[in-house]
């Protein structure tokens, strides 16, 4: 597939989720596509669609490793999204990464991602975490949170203030996963 055929195929009409399988099949085949899918997401954003992003997490997914050569301008990046369709799978992205690195402690990831790096994930990640987001942004964003919390020591304490605050108003998804990250939280004596 060239870099051609992607946007075409991104841009012709919405994206079932058939379709995204074999999109993200061919990609898989491709690793260089993946930082060209990226920027498809963010000038998706400024269009506010969806089918970009949508594949994006699809792929990471499977391949999260095809991440780590543009890793520094996904993070660089991330402050830049606006619309809810694009940050939501950036958000499980950021998750995925967060669980890479601090959970599964895959050296792949804990070798090739520098602290300033996860800073940059934990900035947007509070951003999206207190802005108008729906629920599963904010529920990506508190879960990779608590993991850079692990090494950030700040994190937990404004975390668990964040959660403490919200949980009366969030949907019944949003109070599920706070209370879960709260007794996580309260395990480690925050």
């Amino acid at each position: 597939m060239t870099e051609e055929e992607l946007h075409i195929t991104l841009n012709s009409g919405r994206i079932s989720k058939p379709q995204i399988d074999v999109l993200v099949q061919q990609l898989e085949k491709e690793s260089q596509l993946a930082q060209i899918l990226f920027k498809e997401v963010l000038l998706e954003d400024k269009e506010g669609t969806f089918n970009a992003s949508w594949t994006f997490d699809h792929l990471m997914r499977k391949k999260l490793t095809y991440l780590l050569p543009f890793f520094e301008d996904f993070v660089n990046r991330l402050s830049e999204l606006k619309t809810e369709s694009c940050i939501r799978p950036i958000a499980h992205v950021c998750e995925m990464v967060c669980e890479a690195y601090f959970k599964k402690k895959d050296e792949v990831f804990t070798q090739n991602i520098t602290d300033g790096q996860l800073e940059k994930i934990m900035t947007s990640c509070f951003d999206w975490l207190i802005g108008p987001m729906n629920m599963a942004p904010k529920v990506f964003s508190m879960t990779s949170l608590y993991y850079l919390g692990l090494k950030f020591d700040w994190v937990h304490p404004e975390l668990k203030q964040i959660l403490e605050d919200s949980y009366a108003t969030g949907t019944t998804g949003y109070k599920n996963r706070a209370k879960k990250t709260l007794d996580k939280l309260a395990k480690l004596g925050v």
